[in-house]
């Protein structure tokens, strides 16, 4: 590794689709607190917007099942219809018993239960964290 990589900066921005509003004001707190950047939207429509429109891409997105205007399922398949969005990984979010099922079905990289225990949240983003690109402005 040179000092140029080091100097890289790591990309620390996640995308948290959610639409409770104290969840996510929960969830945004606990991740800036650990130097993270999220940008919070309330379905996936809007969320496909933010992706669509920013650069970098979040590293991960954290997605609730159920949400207005485009839930969960959609949104995966608008998100892996698009080469440029489908290798972000997503993190199911939710309080379905069988979120675990659901997960798969939408072919998620992991699974975070509500209400958030923020240990397991932070494991899972830091995870995430670990494997994502730098933000080089090359």
């Amino acid at each position: 590794m040179n000092s140029q990589d080091e100097l890289t900066p790591q990309n620390r921005t996640i995308l948290l689709i959610e639409d409770d509003r104290d969840i996510c004001e929960i969830v945004q707190q606990v991740l800036a607190d650990e130097g993270y950047e999220t940008i919070a939207v309330s379905n996936g429509a809007e969320g496909l917007e933010r992706l669509r429109s920013s650069a970098p891409h979040p590293f991960v997105i954290v997605l609730d099942l159920m949400l207005p205007v485009m839930d969960a399922w959609q949104f995966r398949a608008e998100q892996a219809g698009d080469a440029l969005l489908a290798k972000i990984p997503v993190v199911i979010f939710s309080a379905n018993p069988k979120v675990g099922q659901h997960a798969d079905a939408l072919g998620a990289a992991a699974v975070l239960r509500k209400p958030p225990n923020l240990d397991e949240l932070l494991s899972v983003v830091s995870r995430f964290a670990q494997d994502a690109p730098p933000t080089a402005n090359a």
